[in-house]
């Protein structure tokens, strides 16, 4: 049976700036950096440190392809907060693009895009 969702593998340009976007401007931790052969580094980050919490790997866009270009997708990710405006207010100060934020019958949500141009629902 599964238990719960491990981890979700973003692929991006650069991983450098992928993990000062998610470490610097949304708070992450970097759960794990390794080599993982010539050339090639394994990162994750992670809403905070410990185990138990699904991790994103922001594996090398480039690599990819050349490995398995039918893999290389846009992530269909949704975050949660207790503060959906005040979260909004963090990220646009921090120089995140962010769509303003919609009242639903079930709460509050907005969406933000990440150096890449990937895009995430953060809800309430």
């Amino acid at each position: 049976m599964i238990a719960r969702l491990e981890k979700v593998t973003l692929y991006v340009e650069s991983q450098e700036a992928a993990k000062r976007f998610w470490t610097e401007k949304l708070g992450f931790v970097v759960a794990l950096e390794q080599p993982m052969g010539p050339k090639l580094t394994w990162v994750e980050v992670a809403p905070e440190a410990g185990a138990g919490h699904t991790t994103l790997v922001l594996y090398p866009k480039q690599a990819m392809l050349q490995q398995n270009p039918s893999m290389v997708a846009h992530p269909s990710l949704m975050f949660s907060t207790a503060d959906v405006d005040g979260l909004h207010a963090s990220l646009k100060s921090a120089g995140v693009e962010v769509d303003e934020v919609q009242s639903m019958p079930w709460g509050k949500m907005f969406n933000f895009k990440d150096p890449d141009g990937n895009r995430f629902m953060v809800r309430g």
